[in-house]
C-alpha cells in the first residue's frame, strides 16, 4: 500500500496552534513564556493538559505516531527529539532485555556490528556493559565511513559466535553506500538473531518506488534521522519496530526510549514531526523522484567537467577528490561562491539533497566546484584490522584519563573515541590497545591529541 494514501491528520500542531492563538496566561515553563525572542516561542511549551507527554503518551502524541507508523509500514514508530542517537540506545537496550527473556544463561549479551558504527552505538555499549564484535571490512578502504562486509562474513561470525544477540549494522553510511539489508536479514532470521539498522541518513527510503527502507528490506528495528533528510528540526527522529520483530520490543519501546531521553522534550521538535507527516502524506514521492532526476542530470555535470561521482544513495553527491588538491582548498573555493557541504575527508567530499534543495542550488554546486584541473592518481587507502580489546568498553569508558600527543599513543589504551562530527566514526574504541594501524589513522584524519585510560589503573 502506497503510505501517501491515508489522510493524514496534525494532532499536536493543532493542539499547539490553537493554544498560542489563545493568548492565555502562561504560569508554566518554558520560561520565556511565549514571548518572541527568536520567533517561535509561542508554540514551544511543556507537558499542559491536553498536551500529552512523549514517553507516556496517550493522547495527541500518540496520535502523531501512529500516524507515522502508518506512514512508515512498521508495527509500532516512536518519536526522538534527540536524533538518532536516542534511537540507537533504544535499540541496543531492547536486544540485550529480549535476549534475557528468551534465554535464563547468564552469559554477557553480545552484539556483532560492522565497524563504521556511529560513537552513539559505542556510547550504548559503555552505558548497557554490551560486549561487541567487530566486523572490519574485506578489502581496503579509503574512508572511515566505509566498511563493506559480505553475507559470508556475517555467517561466520554469527554460526561461531551463538551468543551474539543482534546484528547492528549503518546503511546508508556517510559517504552514501547502501549495504545489503534484505541478504543480512535472511542471514539473521535464520539464526534467530535480530537486524537492527542505523538509517539515519535514509529516512526518505520509504517513499521511493519501490521502498529501499530497512523494515521493507527485512530489518527488525531501525532508527531514522528525520531531519536528515526531511523537512525537519534538527534532532527529530524515528524509532521503528517492525511488525515481525519481538513483541517485546513494541512492550518495552517507551520505557527503553525514556531510560536515554530528557524529561523535557522539545515541543518544536515534535511539531516538526507532526507536521512532516502531512508533506509525507501530500505527494511527497513525487517531488522526491523530480529531486532524483534533478541529482542524476547534476552528476553527469559534474563528470563532464572531469569529477569522479562515486556511487550513492539517490539524495547524496559524493565526488572523489583529486590527489593533488587538498579538501580543505575545495571546500574553502565552495564557500567562497556560497556553497556548503555536508561533510569532506583526504578522498571525498559529500553533498547531501532532498526536495526542499532546488535546480538553482544544484547550478550553483555545478558553477562552484567549476571544472577539474586536477589530476586523479591512485586513492590514499587505509589500512585497518582487529585490534586488542585489553578492557571492555564500559570499564575504559568509566576508567581515569590522560590526554596525551599522538606520538605516545601506540599500545596505549583508548578511553574514549576520539573523532570529530561528522562523520562521528571511531578510529580506536574505547578498551582497544591503540595499534600502529590506527596511529596512522589517527595522523590521516589530523587528529594530535588522544585520550587514553590512565597507567595509574594499572
Amino acid at each position: 500500500m502506497n503510505p501517501e494514501n491515508k489522510k493524514i491528520t496534525t494532532p499536536i500542531w493543532d493542539f499547539v496552534k490553537t493554544y498560542a492563538e489563545s493568548n492565555g496566561t502562561r504560569l508554566h515553563m518554558p520560561g520565556h513564556k511565549g514571548q518572541d525572542f527568536l520567533g517561535c516561542e509561542s508554540f514551544d511549551i511543556t507537558e499542559i493538559s491536553g498536551a500529552d507527554s512523549l514517553y507516556e503518551a496517550n493522547g495527541i502524541i500518540a496520535e502523531s505516531e501512529n500516524n507515522a507508523s502508518n506512514l512508515f509500514g512498521s508495527g509500532r514508530t516512536l518519536f526522538s527529539t534527540e536524533g538518532s542517537s536516542q534511537c540507537i540506545r533504544a535499540m541496543i537496550y531492547l536486544a540485550m532485555l529480549n535476549k534475557r527473556k528468551k534465554s535464563k544463561d547468564s552469559k554477557r549479551p553480545v552484539i556483532a556490528a560492522v565497524r563504521n558504527a556511529h560513537k552513539a552505538f559505542v556510547y550504548a555499549a559503555a552505558l548497557l556493559d554490551i560486549d561487541v564484535i567487530w566486523l572490519w571490512p574485506e578489502e581496503k578502504i579509503s574512508s572511515v565511513c566505509s566498511c563493506a562486509v559480505s553475507l559470508k562474513q556475517v555467517e561466520k561470525v554469527l554460526d561461531e559466535h551463538e551468543e551474539i544477540v543482534a546484528l547492528y549494522l549503518t546503511s546508508p553510511d556517510y559517504l552514501g553506500a547502501q549495504a545489503d539489508i534484505r541478504g543480512f536479514a535472511e542471514v539473521c532470521h535464520k539464526r534467530n538473531v535480530v537486524l537492527a539498522v542505523d538509517n539515519a541518513h535514509g529516512a526518505y527510503l520509504k517513499f521511493l518506488e519501490p521502498s529501499k527502507h530497512p523494515l521493507d528490506l527485512g530489518a527488525d528495528i531501525c532508527c531514522d534521522s528525520a531531519h536528515k533528510t526531511l523537512p525537519v528540526l534538527t534532532g527529530g527522529a524515528y524509532l521503528h519496530i517492525s511488525k515481525n520483530a519481538p513483541k517485546i520490543f513494541s512492550e518495552q519501546a517507551k520505557h527503553a526510549m525514556a531510560l536515554f531521553g530528557s524529561t523535557s522534550p522539545s515541543y518544536l521538535t515534535m511539531i516538526s514531526l507532526d507536521l512532516c507527516n502531512h508533506y509525507l502524506s501530500e505527494g511527497y514521492s513525487k517531488l522526491l523522484k523530480a529531486m532524483i532526476e534533478l541529482r542524476c542530470n547534476c552528476c553527469e555535470e559534474l563528470e563532464t567537467l572531469g569529477w569522479r561521482v562515486v556511487e550513492s544513495d539517490p539524495l547524496k553527491i559524493t565526488i572523489e577528490i583529486p590527489s593533488d588538491i587538498f579538501n580543505s582548498e575545495l571546500t574553502q573555493r565552495l564557500q567562497h561562491k556560497g556553497v556548503e557541504c555536508e561533510y569532506a575527508d583526504q578522498n571525498y567530499i559529500v553533498f547531501m539533497l532532498t526536495p526542499e534543495n532546488t535546480k538553482v542550488d544544484l547550478e550553483r554546486l555545478v558553477s562552484a566546484i567549476g571544472k577539474n584541473q586536477y589530476c586523479y592518481k591512485e586513492k590514499q587507502y587505509l589500512t585497518v584490522s582487529p585490534t586488542t580489546q585489553k578492557i571492555s568498553i564500559r570499564e575504559a569508558m568509566f576508567s581515569v584519563s590522560e590526554k596525551i600527543s599522538l606520538a605516545e599513543a601506540e599500545n596505549r589504551i583508548c578511553r574514549v573515541p576520539t573523532v570529530s562530527c561528522p562523520p562521528a566514526i571511531p578510529i580506536a574504541i574505547c578498551g582497544e590497545v591503540i595499534d600502529e594501524n590506527a596511529v596512522r589513522c589517527f595522523e590521516y584524519y589530523g587528529i594530535t591529541q588522544i585520550n587514553v585510560v590512565c597507567k595509574k589503573k594499572y
